[in-house]
């Protein structure tokens, strides 16, 4: 007969044992999580599927009013848009609409924004159904509008169009928009295979290993979930950024000062200009045409408007930018319209390329009759 035996016991772990698989393990899994980069993580979303998908890109900043916020994640933006749920079909006609704030649709309802209206003025092109989306996002930068046409090109478009303006040239603000800054891999990925990869033609920063870690992408981890929670309003509501009742209007009296940027006086330095992501761009559309148009901006009647247009804007700059982009035009071929001055001053909103929907209706009919006339090229 055997002897009895002890019960065994689970073995005694102390505090600094438990604390140390505690940080390993933890520390592992944040090298996991940057090793893997999960570029793909934005895709998962509840946009599209339980929630429709939105009509403009994400963007807010006081998210409790809009419910909706501003993120980095290029995936996560497209995945709550509603052109992630709409498949290609033959009858249809695609037209993206690339472009800053003013496309976006800065104080307009979705209803109320370029895109919508050329929904409603042009609903059959080449005898096919069209579909218009709204691809504008806030941030003047040619680069930025670039990063989003190469990723909507997998959407098959028929027809980019594309309002914008000087501002969006300067070599300066290339780089600065949150799109290209928290997106820097495929920002590089994507300005490296459009041939902007040349010496002194500036790409993002890499990010660190260690901003590629869970730690080190917390923020942009929790503002996924977030846009995810304000699905939730955006359904119920179909609003999408704050409507104040009462805001400022846009400048129409100047000092005494004619400078852009850096430059005081003519000729207008085209070196400062980024035309070549314009270029760029009409290579990554590949056959898809390209309707550049110069969008139109606030023309002031105020104090020391002899010198300035508006507040971005003195007239020697931006009439030498007119005379700049023409040439380039018809030197590369470009389909190209110059819409500068369709819009009278009161037809801005706060700023002077912000319209009012009746600003935004006057340019929806010019550019739809422009689309028309074009026929099926």
């Amino acid at each position: 007969m055997n002897p009895p035996t002890r019960e065994s016991r689970p073995p005694v772990v102390s505090m600094p044992q438990l604390a140390a698989k505690v940080l390993i393990l933890f520390v592992a899994a944040n090298l996991v999580f940057a090793a893997w980069t999960p570029s793909g993580l934005g895709r998962l979303s509840l946009y599209n599927r339980l929630f429709p998908g939105r009509e403009r890109l994400p963007f807010g900043e006081s998210p409790q009013a809009s419910y909706n916020l501003s993120l980095e994640d290029l995936e996560a933006m497209f995945a709550s848009h509603r052109i992630s749920s709409e498949q290609s079909r033959p009858d249809e006609y695609r037209i993206l609409v690339l472009g800053d704030s003013s496309v976006w649709g800065a104080l307009l309802r979705p209803e109320q924004t370029l895109a919508a209206k050329l929904a409603d003025l042009v609903p059959i092109v080449c005898g096919k159904r069209t579909r218009v989306y709204n691809l504008g996002y806030p941030t003047l930068s040619l680069t930025k509008d670039l990063l989003i046409l190469d990723r909507a090109m997998r959407y098959q478009p028929d027809l980019v169009l594309w309002p914008t303006t000087l501002e969006a040239f300067v070599r300066e603000n290339q780089l600065a928009s949150p799109v290209v800054v928290g997106n820097p891999v495929y920002a590089r990925d994507v300005l490296v295979r459009a041939g902007l990869s040349s010496p002194g033609v500036g790409l993002p920063t890499r990010p660190s290993f260690w901003a590629q870690t869970f730690i080190g992408r917390r923020r942009a981890l929790a503002d996924l979930i977030r846009l995810q929670l304000y699905g939730v309003m955006w359904a119920a509501t179909g609003i999408d950024q704050a409507y104040p009742e009462i805001y400022p209007a846009a400048q129409t009296d100047f000092e005494a000062d004619s400078s852009f940027h850096h430059e005081s006086a003519p000729p207008l330095d085209e070196t400062h200009l980024a035309f070549e992501v314009l270029d760029a761009a009409v290579r990554v559309a590949g056959h898809v045409p390209v309707l550049v148009v110069n969008e139109p901006i606030l023309i002031s009647p105020g104090t020391n408007s002899q010198l300035r247009y508006n507040f971005y804007y003195p007239r020697w700059a931006f009439d030498q930018f007119r005379g700049l982009l023409q040439q380039r035009a018809l030197a590369s071929d470009w389909e190209y319209l110059d819409l500068w001055n369709l819009v009278p001053a009161n037809d801005f909103t706060n700023t002077a390329i912000h319209l009012t929907p009746r600003g935004e209706s006057m340019l929806a009919q010019s550019l739809a009759q422009s689309i028309l006339a074009r026929g099926c090229r």
